[in-house]
């Protein structure tokens, strides 16, 4: 098991393609590599921090509980009804009374379902939602060896990796000058105080 896990490749280490905000450009991106015959194995669309979005829909009612238990139900029946109508004997049923019989029946107890549902609940989740898991980004990674090449497909620079923009580019600051050595004072005039000896 350990094994199989160090022979898995890992898609994160490849550089970015591109970075997209929502995932159908991401994935339009991958399929105009494809289109383009690019070896779309060595692409990867990796979703950035994942968060779970639940979207209310509405309030729970009984009402509601048993339409949503009558659809559920009906759409088993029907199924169920024609796959018994494929085995059963037309001369005691007809198909078409086999698959009604199954609606009818699979509506009734999707009803009842339903029902016992919402009532086993205790009220504690009074609302419909739906959930789904979203990306704040989505990265497109892909093999260095070919990121040129996708690169030149999606209408960008094939130089890999891409050059720095001018104002990208760090200017060297001039070296500053050593600190010059202070110069020693000049020595001054060595005698008496100034004064003028007197003559003798």
């Amino acid at each position: 098991m350990a094994q199989m896990k160090q022979d898995l490749p890992n898609p994160v280490k490849n550089p970015v393609l591109a970075t997209y905000d929502e995932y159908l450009d991401a994935q339009a991106a991958v399929d105009k590599l494809s289109d383009n015959k690019f070896p779309v194995q060595s692409v990867a669309i990796v979703g950035v921090d994942l968060r779970m979005v639940e979207q209310v829909l509405g309030r729970m009612s009984w009402g509601r509980a048993a339409g949503g238990g009558l659809m559920t139900g009906a759409w088993f029946g029907l199924l169920l009804g024609i796959f018994v109508s494929f085995f059963a004997k037309t001369e005691d049923l007809s198909a078409t009374t086999i698959i009604l019989l199954g609606l009818l029946y699979g509506a009734g107890f999707g009803i009842i379902f339903g029902l016992v549902s919402y009532w086993m609940t205790g009220g504690k989740r009074d609302f419909v939602s739906r959930s789904q898991i979203r990306a704040n980004r989505y990265d497109v990674h892909v093999d260095a060896s070919v990121i040129g090449d996708a690169r030149r497909i999606l209408g960008m620079n094939n130089e890999w990796p891409p050059p720095l923009a001018p104002d990208a580019v760090p200017v060297a600051e001039p070296a500053a000058a050593p600190p010059t050595a202070a110069a020693p004072d000049a020595p001054g005039p060595q005698g008496d105080s100034g004064t003028a000896p007197n003559p003798s």
